[in-house]
């Protein structure tokens, strides 16, 4: 099994709701061996017409704080808790998420054995954590989930409402996680193999 593979079987997919008004599924995009990914909530409207993860005025200004970091956009990997776009943009029922994920997100993690998980946002936050957490009062910070380091920070959404950069705003402290992000990745080195502990590979099958 492959990511290539993975994908062509995604498109078919008609496990929730959310397929019956999807234009196209966005499955994910980006090096298929990032030690870095980066997990949003789901597709917006650019992002339904394109196929293609955070491509709207979220995704470019996610561009620009990749590139401002000295990650390039093309190193890392890119996918959403859902690939389907939830009508109206609305936060994907529970069920949706966890039958999304359990397909396809958890396959996609196990295949790129990514070192460091950016959750953007409350909704992919809560799938890494296990529970629904305050974005604001563990952004910032490293958790482990599954032997990789999951580090959430703010939607760039929020952040294109909050346009401040003022010393303490969302602006400022997202420049402030997502150098320690790079500071972090350089510190890894190359790649190693993360032992995933509890997603079974049977999974992939």
């Amino acid at each position: 099994m492959n990511l290539e593979l993975l994908a062509a079987q995604a498109k078919t997919c008609v496990a929730c709701g959310l397929s019956q008004s999807r234009t196209q599924v966005v499955f994910g995009e980006g090096n298929p061996d990032a030690k870095l990914m980066i997990v949003g909530e789901g597709p917006g409207e650019e992002e339904d017409l394109q196929g293609r993860p955070f491509v709207g005025r979220s995704g470019q200004l996610l561009d620009k704080i990749l590139e401002a970091a000295g990650i390039p956009r093309s190193s890392v990997y890119i996918a959403n808790i859902v690939k389907c776009r939830p009508p109206q943009n609305r936060v994907p029922e529970p069920l949706e998420a966890k039958t999304c994920t359990s397909l396809w997100l958890n396959k996609q993690i196990l295949l790129i054995k990514p070192q460091i998980i950016i959750p953007l946002g409350a909704t992919a936050l809560e799938f890494f954590a296990g529970e629904k957490l305050s974005i604001t009062k563990v952004r910032g910070k490293f958790f482990e989930w599954q032997g990789i380091q999951i580090f959430p920070m703010f939607h760039p959404a929020y952040l294109l409402r909050n346009p401040s950069r003022e010393v303490g705003s969302p602006k400022h402290l997202t420049w402030q996680d997502i150098q320690l992000v790079k500071k972090t990745l350089d510190e890894l080195g190359p790649k190693q193999g993360v032992e995933i502990k509890t997603i079974s590979q049977e999974a992939l099958f």
